[in-house]
């Protein structure tokens, strides 16, 4: 890409990360904003898989605990519209009703299959708040099974809201490579330690599946070359 296209298109501001990281080095620069990208590239299918099975153990747990399939629609009117989530502005229950609007608008009949699928994570990690355990009896807990005793709602949802917090960078291809001005990939190869624990912690035989299309490594290994 042209000098003046990448600066009008990608921000001079973005860019000059990846030229101070390199010592001004032009082809050093691009070769490593590149090598971000394909890093972004190799986190997508590890996030958003996890992000459906953490969404779907979620579900399974708060059918079981509302003995209701149908929790995400007839708890709108249920804790969702608990007094207590006043000052939170009654988070979930709004985005289930943004969810049926757009539905509506399009035509589509509202069902609890429609609403989970078109839940954002950060809708679901937010049952690791204070607020919505306690509404729930403390019930998400149960998607991690196999959790160490240690580990508790608190420092679950910390896992989960790094998580979340890494996937909008990705998601919005921000540098995921350095530490400072330092080319280093340690952060990221953090995250993916912490998904895999969570991964063992609902299913160990879920990492299987997981590492058949992990090329994080060799991502995180090419771009210390640079």
């Amino acid at each position: 890409m042209k000098v003046i296209l990448r600066n009008k298109y990608l921000s001079r501001a973005r860019y000059n990360r990846y030229l101070l990281a390199t010592g001004n080095n032009l082809v050093s620069a691009k070769r490593l904003y590149r090598a971000n990208m394909r890093l972004a590239q190799a986190f997508h299918p590890l996030l958003s898989q996890f992000e459906v099975i953490f969404r779907n153990s979620l579900n399974e747990v708060l059918i079981s605990n509302f003995s209701d399939s149908d929790w995400i629609i007839n708890q709108k009117t249920g804790f969702m519209s608990h007094s207590s989530l006043r000052t939170s502005h009654f988070f979930l229950r709004t985005c289930l009703v943004k969810t049926e609007r757009k539905l509506h608008l399009r035509g589509i009949p509202i069902t609890s299959g429609k609403l989970i699928a078109d839940q954002t994570f950060g809708f679901w990690v937010s049952f690791f708040l204070p607020h919505h355990y306690g509404l729930v009896s403390g019930s998400p807990i149960h998607v991690f099974p196999l959790k160490l005793a240690s580990e508790n709602r608190a420092s679950i949802h910390a896992k989960l809201e790094t998580i979340k917090n890494f996937r909008n960078r990705v998601n919005h291809c921000e540098p995921l490579c350095f530490s400072g001005h330092t080319i280093d990939c340690t952060e990221a190869l953090e995250i993916r330690t912490v998904l895999y624990k969570l991964l063992d912690w609902i299913n160990p035989e879920l990492n299987k599946f997981f590492k058949d299309f992990d090329n994080i490594e060799s991502n995180c290994n090419r771009i210390s070359t640079i």
